[in-house]
C-alpha cells in the first residue's frame, strides 16, 4: 500500500478530478465511491459520495484524512481505484489475495479545463446555517457566531429533517386558538426546542407544547432553557407516557424514541384525544420479538439478528395498519439517513377529515371485528398478526374498555 500512498498524496490536490472506488471484495452494501475535490470556507477539502443500497451519502475530508480513509477502503473492502487528474490517470488493483498493483499514466495538463471546486451541495434548511439560534447554542449544536458544530452536523440535519415533515401537516394544524402539542419522552428535546421555535417563532402560531420524560435532571434542564429563551408555553414534566393525563383538547402526539411499548401508549394517548396528528419514531420494539412464530418462516427466524429486525418492522407495520383502522392517513417514512441511526422509521398518522368527529370507542370497535354483528370482520393487520402469532400492546389497549384513555 506504500506505493499508492505515495500516489494519493501526489493526487489529492486541487488539481484532481476524481477518484473512482469499486469492486468490492465483501458481501456489503457499499458498491460505489466517488471522490471530487470542493472548497468549503476557502479551504480545499475532499467530498466523498458513498452508494449503499439505494441510498447515497455524503462526506467532506481534510488531505490527510481523506488518504488515510482510502487507503483503508483498498485494504478491507474493495478492489479497484481509478483516479484522474489535471496530471494523468492512476490505476490500483487489489487481488483477492490483498496484492496491490498501482498504474499511473501522465499527460495533458495543458490541454486539460480546471477541476469544478464548488461545493455544490449546500442545502436549504428551515433552519439556517449562519443564523443564530439560542437553543441550538445552548444545546451544543451551534456555535455563538452561529456555526454548526461539525460534530453535530447529523443532529443539525436530523432536526431540519423532522421539521420539514412537520412543515407538511401545517395544513391540519394551523387552525384559530391555541395549538396544542404533547412530546412524550422528550430527552434532551433538541426536537421539542425545534418544534416550538419553528412553529411559534417563525410560523407565528399560538402553540403550547408540553414535554414529558422519565428523567427528573433532564426536565430541570429543559425547563431552565425554556425560561431563558421566554418559551412561556413550552413547558416539560417528569411522568410516565402510561400514566400522563390531560384534560384539554390535544391536537398533536409526538413520540421520538420511545422505547418498545411506551411507543404504544403514546399512540394509545393520542387515539383516545382524537388528535389531529401523531408522529413517532419507535425504538427497541422487543415485544414481539418475544412472541413471533411461523412454520413458513421459521428458517429465517431461526437467526436471531433476523428475527429481531422482522419483529421490528411487523410491530410498526401494526401500529401503522391500526391507526389507518382508527381513521388516520398514515405514512411509514424514512426519518434520516441509515448512516446516521438504524432507528429511522417515521410513522405519521394525520386524521382523516371524515372521521375527526367521530369517537374514538367507535373505531375501536372494529379493531377487533366487534360492534357489527355477523358481517363484522377483523382488519387484514390483526389477521397478519394472528398469523404470526404477535399481539402488541396497541392491539390489547384499544381492545381494553374500547380505546379511551
Amino acid at each position: 500500500m506504500e506505493k499508492l500512498r505515495e500516489e494519493l498524496s501526489v493526487f489529492l490536490s486541487d488539481r484532481l478530478y476524481q477518484i473512482i472506488i469499486s469492486n468490492p471484495r465483501k458481501g456489503g452494501d457499499a458498491f460505489k465511491i466517488k471522490i471530487r475535490p470542493v472548497m468549503v470556507k476557502g479551504a480545499l477539502w475532499f467530498q466523498e459520495t458513498l452508494w449503499k443500497g439505494t441510498q447515497v451519502f455524503h462526506e467532506n475530508y481534510e488531505k490527510e484524512r481523506m488518504r488515510e480513509r482510502v487507503l483503508a477502503l483498498m485494504k478491507s473492502d474493495f478492489g479497484q481505484l481509478e483516479a484522474q487528474s489535471m496530471d494523468g490517470r492512476l490505476l490500483a488493483l487489489v487481488s483477492r489475495k490483498g496484492r496491490v498493483t498501482v498504474k499511473r499514466r501522465t499527460g495533458g495538463a495543458q490541454a486539460s479545463p480546471l477541476p469544478e471546486l464548488s461545493h455544490n451541495r449546500t442545502k436549504q434548511y428551515l433552519l439556517k446555517e449562519d443564523e443564530t439560534i439560542p437553543f441550538l447554542v445552548d444545546l451544543g449544536v451551534q456555535t455563538r457566531e452561529g456555526k454548526i458544530v461539525r460534530s453535530r452536523y447529523d443532529k443539525f440535519r436530523q432536526i431540519n429533517r423532522y421539521l420539514e415533515f412537520v412543515e407538511d401537516i401545517l395544513p391540519t394544524l394551523k387552525k384559530e386558538g391555541t395549538v396544542r402539542i404533547i412530546d412524550f419522552g422528550c430527552g434532551k428535546s433538541y426536537l421539542t426546542f425545534a418544534l416550538y421555535y419553528f412553529l411559534h417563532e417563525k410560523k407565528g402560531m399560538d402553540v403550547q407544547i408540553t414535554g414529558l420524560d422519565l428523567k427528573t435532571s433532564v426536565i430541570e434542564k429543559c425547563n431552565e432553557l425554556a425560561e431563558k429563551y421566554g418559551y412561556k408555553n413550552l413547558r416539560f414534566y417528569q411522568g410516565d407516557i402510561s400514566t400522563f393525563q390531560e384534560d384539554k383538547r390535544v391536537d398533536m402526539v409526538v413520540s421520538l424514541h420511545a422505547c418498545d411499548t411506551a411507543t404504544d401508549y403514546a399512540i394509545w394517548k393520542a387515539l383516545g384525544w382524537n388528535a389531529r396528528v401523531i408522529f413517532a419514531v419507535p425504538c427497541c420494539q422487543h415485544e414481539a420479538n418475544g412472541q413471533i412464530r411461523n412454520d413458513v418462516l421459521s428458517p429465517m427466524l431461526k437467526y436471531g439478528l433476523l428475527k429481531e429486525r422482522m419483529a421490528a418492522l411487523v410491530t410498526d407495520g401494526i401500529r401503522a395498519g391500526l391507526l389507518e383502522e382508527m381513521g388516520y392517513e398514515t405514512q411509514v417514512l424514512e426519518f434520516i439517513d441509515m448512516e446516521h441511526t438504524p432507528k429511522n422509521i417515521l410513522i405519521r398518522a394525520v386524521k382523516r377529515e371524515n372521521d375527526r368527529d367521530r369517537r374514538p370507542d367507535e373505531r375501536a370497535a372494529s379493531v377487533d371485528g366487534k360492534g357489527g354483528g355477523a358481517s363484522a370482520q377483523i382488519p387484514e393487520i390483526c389477521r397478519m398478526a394472528q398469523v404470526l402469532g404477535v399481539e402488541i400492546t396497541l392491539q390489547k389497549l384499544l381492545r381494553h374498555d374500547g380505546g379511551a384513555v
